[in-house]
């Protein structure tokens, strides 16, 4: 459904396309059509940009087959190719020079829309990777911080958190909870270090060190 808002910018641009912008190809993509719609023989541009040119029949002449030239189509095939002209005159004058320059090479309307569109949705796609790698990385770091802010006595359970889990993929609630599991070790081993200061003390005091993979 069109909006009002796309009916303004139309109605404003008579004789402008609407210039494209690479993150918004699609509201771009819409508009093109409105402002389309907006011109004589609309629906026959459009149908070029939908299905193709015109195509010319061949003839025989002095032994060689060749297109027929433009003055030997009917009115009608001669407005078609007309409106398919002009289709592509439309979007080429919607492109920035670097779109541009990749697509102004085809020799029909369809093809500088189908190519347009393949660019951008191959920008997209980059977007999306680009915003994928963002949040992975922000993901790592907030792990990482939590991780290093524990205090001494979780050092254990934090190496082998590094080892058993990936900070890259691992969510903050899924971490904690696996860290809560140790809770009560780790106190104990607070409340050991607090009682013993002297290092010798505390290792002729600890019967057996705990082994974070033996827990359930």
């Amino acid at each position: 459904m069109t909006t009002l808002a796309e009916h303004i910018i139309v109605a404003g641009a008579e004789n402008r396309p609407p210039m494209l912008k690479k993150s918004m190809y699609d509201s771009w993509a819409r508009r093109i059509r409105l402002f389309i719609k907006g011109k004589k023989h609309d629906r026959m541009m459009l149908n070029s940009i939908d299905n193709g040119p015109v195509v010319y029949l061949t003839i025989e002449e002095n032994g060689q087959t060749r297109p027929k030239k433009y003055s030997k189509l009917t009115e009608a095939q001669q407005l078609q190719d007309d409106c398919d002209v002009q289709a592509m005159n439309i979007i080429l004058h919607g492109l920035p020079p670097d779109v541009y320059a990749l697509a102004n090479h085809q020799d029909a309307a369809k093809d500088i829309w189908d190519r347009v569109k393949m660019l951008m949705k191959g920008i997209e796609l980059s977007y999306q990777e680009h915003e994928c790698r963002l949040m992975t990385m922000q993901q790592v770091q907030v792990n990482t911080k939590f991780l290093n802010a524990l205090p001494s006595e979780w050092s254990k359970f934090v190496t082998d958190v590094k080892l058993a889990k990936s900070l890259y993929s691992t969510k903050y609630d899924q971490l904690y909870a696996y860290l809560s599991q140790h809770e009560r070790h780790a106190n104990e081993v607070r409340i050991t270090r607090e009682r013993y200061l002297d290092p010798l003390t505390l290792v002729a005091n600890s019967p057996t060190l705990y082994n974070p993979s033996q827990s359930p």
